[in-house]
């Protein structure tokens, strides 16, 4: 089963620059001034590591 990352954004205060988009390894987060990220779901590999560093478990990496 395909692994699918998603944004909560009822979780994520969009007050502040998204931390976890640093954290992506291959730049498939990005963040519009205090939005929500986006996905850029063909560049994400699905590694977990934004969804397992969001504070606010905004990001979720789902089976």
């Amino acid at each position: 089963m395909a692994k699918i990352l998603s944004i909560l954004k009822d979780n994520c205060p969009q007050n502040h620059a998204c931390p976890a988009v640093k954290v992506c390894p291959v730049g498939a987060l990005s963040q519009n001034n205090f939005e929500a990220p986006t996905i850029d779901h063909e560049k994400c590999i699905k590694c977990g590591k934004c969804s397992n560093f969001c504070p606010k478990k905004a990001l979720v990496l789902e089976q």
